[in-house]
């Protein structure tokens, strides 16, 4: 079974970015495992000087990550780029090296137009860790806020067609990089 961790750079509880990779989760087919990172808020600030070893948060973040074949990231844009709590995440594995090599992808949610900011500084990032990018499983899928049902997953069709391709794309990408 492939792993895939599942990080949302919203901690809005009525996120439309969190409702979207819930939805990847609830529509992942068997073969598939994900894994939710809840945790982003309880991330201490990240702090060069410190490895991260005396807080639980980082440890089990890293944990995730390791035990995880691949990363779907799903993220809000604050002030064009984004949002503090997700670089603060990203920062946290810069020095122990825990997306080197890691497959990843994002969705976008943000109608046309927006969202540009937070992606391109999300693939700037990633980048520089030298996570694997697979562009052909990142995408944009927008979510309006009246597509997210009661239950918090989307609704829409074409959003879980759309998300199913995407992630199934992440996967055989992640399979195919494993050894």
């Amino acid at each position: 079974m492939t792993v895939v961790l599942l990080i949302s750079g919203s901690t809005r509880a009525a996120s439309t970015n969190s409702a979207a990779l819930r939805t990847v989760s609830a529509i992942a087919p068997d073969a598939i495992g994900t894994r939710w990172y809840d945790d982003l808020a309880a991330l201490p600030a990240f702090n060069p000087d410190d490895d991260g070893s005396a807080h639980p948060s980082v440890l089990a973040l890293r944990e995730q990550i390791s035990d995880a074949d691949a990363v779907l990231f799903c993220t809000p844009e604050y002030a064009g780029t984004l949002p503090g709590s997700l670089k603060n995440l990203l920062d946290w594995t810069v020095g122990t090296g825990d997306l080197y090599e890691k497959p990843v992808a994002w969705i976008t949610v943000a109608p046309l137009g927006r969202g540009d900011g937070a992606a391109a500084t999300l693939r700037s990032v990633l980048g520089y860790v030298g996570a694997d990018i697979h562009l052909e499983a990142c995408g944009r899928l927008p979510v309006l806020r009246e597509d997210v049902g009661p239950d918090g997953l989307v609704v829409a069709d074409e959003f879980r067609s759309g998300a199913l391709d995407l992630l199934g794309r992440l996967v055989r990408h992640a399979q195919r990089a494993t050894p």
